[in-house]
């Protein structure tokens, strides 16, 4: 059974929670360990291409295995990590494994040679971040008011996007201060690392979604006296994706995915189009993040106020843009920052948004799987996007296959647009 859509609140609830609608210390604290993480792993990957090439000698080849890894591993687990958060009720826990795991191959890297080992450790590194990301996302969902969950998601994903700024810095910087010692960045990142870890499992309180949710059901229904204890419902993978909101959501995100050209093609799209970009190449990831931060929040609290399937959508519609700014002939500073503007906008719109609306879509006892599931799909599709992409490029050239996917996005935005705009919230058992 379903009730109406609560993603865009009623008058009522707007009055009743007026008073509740700042974001909460968990989602801060929440998202100072993802700044920290992010400036781990962010340092990290921005060095770790010369370092594999240049310093321990592997082939492209074997980097190239290596990134796909990196890319690509976390989607295995995701939905693993989103079971055992609800199976155990302990979001906290299994996101503090996940961290643990991925802190941990920072400073195992130090003394790490060799394809196979750097492989295994890389791998260590993305299932971590595939254990915790569900649970974590599901904290954020537990801990914040269901009227300002775009809000709560945009504050974290801003934090998050603050280290994925900050880390490259940190990178470039030790570099700069001692070249050649890339060892000093491994230590660095572990220790950015390691004080995420202890954020979270200082500052970030041990919510029970399950135990909660149950508990102030009973509260509500009996308010006059004290309530048995309350019993506490089981995750049912069976009975999520029996929900017509999330297949239609898991559908959309699906069809949207498959045609989201990744960053990196649409940077070497800039880069073979004119000297800007090429001259300044790796600013181009900063300007994305700079868009993104500036507009999770904005775009977050926009998503609680008009809908979060009207937001969600708008941010393809700002991909489309990008398209157009990366397959044009007009190059650039004014081309190339719109491009930049629109990826940042595309990422601060749909991001965390995703998460808020999936978070509504399923009863509280399986959030984290659902979430997890969602994610997934997409991150599936991406990968997908990127073989489909990757190919049509070498077949085509750079500008036909931009165009190529502009066009097909722009026709599938009105078909993702009429499976979503409807969405029922699911009622809790």
């Amino acid at each position: 059974m379903y009730l109406a859509d609560r993603s865009k609140p009623t008058v009522e609830d707007t009055a009743r929670r007026r008073g509740r609608r700042r974001v909460t210390s968990t989602v801060v604290a929440l998202g100072t360990v993802s700044l920290l993480t992010d400036i781990s792993s962010e340092s990290l990957s921005a060095v770790l291409p010369l370092y594999l090439t240049v310093v321990l000698g592997l082939s492209p080849l074997a980097y190239g295995v290596i990134d796909g890894i990196y890319q690509g591993a976390s989607a295995l687990v995701r939905i693993l990590g989103g079971w055992l958060s609800d199976r155990t009720d302990r979001p906290k826990w299994v996101a503090f494994i996940g961290y643990a795991l991925s802190a941990l191959t920072k400073l195992v890297l130090i003394p790490a040679q060799g394809f196979a080992a750097i492989s295994a450790i890389v791998s260590v590194d993305r299932l971590g971040k595939g254990l915790r990301t569900a649970p974590r996302d599901a904290l954020i969902a537990t801990a914040s008011d269901e009227a300002s969950l775009g809000r709560s998601f945009g504050v974290h994903r801003a934090l998050d996007t603050v280290g994925a700024a900050v880390g490259p810095l940190l990178a470039f910087g030790i570099l700069w201060i001692v070249p050649g010692d890339y060892r000093s960045v491994f230590v660095a990142s572990f220790a950015a690392a390691l004080a995420g870890l202890v954020v979270l499992g200082l500052l970030v309180p041990d919510l029970r979604p399950r135990r909660d949710s149950a508990a102030a059901r009973a509260a509500v229904t009996d308010a006059a006296r004290p309530a048995p204890a309350p019993s506490v419902p089981r995750p049912s993978l069976r009975l999520m994706l029996r929900s017509p909101g999330l297949r239609r959501l898991v559908a959309a995100a699906a069809i949207l995915g498959v045609l989201t050209v990744s960053d990196g093609f649409l940077y070497l799209s800039l880069q073979q189009r004119d000297s800007f970009a090429a001259q300044y190449f790796p600013l181009l990831f900063v300007g994305t993040n700079i868009a993104y931060f500036s507009l999770a929040v904005p775009l977050g609290h926009l998503s609680d106020r008009v809908g979060r399937p009207h937001v969600l959508v708008l941010g393809h519609v700002l991909l489309v843009a990008a398209y157009l700014c990366a397959a044009g002939p007009v190059g650039g500073l004014g081309t190339t920052i719109l491009c930049l503007l629109f990826l940042g906008a595309f990422y601060a719109a749909t991001d965390g948004v995703l998460a808020a609306l999936t978070s509504t879509l399923v009863p509280t006892a399986s959030r984290a799987v659902g979430i997890a599931t969602t994610q997934t799909v997409v991150a599936i599709s991406r990968f997908a996007s990127s073989l489909l992409f990757g190919l049509l490029w070498v077949r085509v050239g750079r500008a036909p296959a931009v165009w190529v996917f502009a066009v097909a996005l722009f026709v599938a935005v009105p078909v993702a647009w009429a499976l979503v705009r409807n969405l029922r919230p699911a009622v809790e058992a």
